[in-house]
């Protein structure tokens, strides 16, 4: 079984952190970058199986993101997880229209993370 690379986007130095840490239980091979502009910047020169993003970040959130990784062809179908303190229903549709996969709201309880990445990533 090869490792599986996520990419962790979050403007939230503490949140990049602790997600990591969560995904390095597993042997998740993890990217972190601090806002959406570095992620595609990521997604260029590495090979990436899935995505987390929080969706209001500075410079380019979480929305905006998600569209132009799905314009590149390699990333049409890779899973992306939006991590995110806000819930209202407009902004899930939006994620959704987007093109995200799922929507968790933080702080997100660490089993809770690893099963839906997992389930993803299958």
């Amino acid at each position: 079984m090869t490792t599986k690379t996520i990419l962790v986007v979050d403007d939230s130095a503490v949140m990049r952190k602790l997600i990591s840490s969560i995904l390095a239980e597993r042997a998740y091979q993890v990217l972190l970058t601090e806002d959406g502009e570095a992620a595609l910047q990521q997604a260029r020169s590495a090979a990436i199986d899935l995505v987390l993003t929080d969706w209001n970040m500075p410079a380019m959130g979480g929305g905006k993101l998600i569209r132009a990784l799905r314009e590149m062809s390699r990333y049409a179908e890779t899973p992306v997880l939006v991590l995110t303190t806000e819930a209202r229903e407009s902004e899930k549709n939006e994620a959704r229209e987007a093109g995200a996969n799922g929507w968790l709201r933080k702080p997100v309880e660490p089993a809770t993370l690893l099963e839906v990445v997992a389930s993803l990533l299958e």
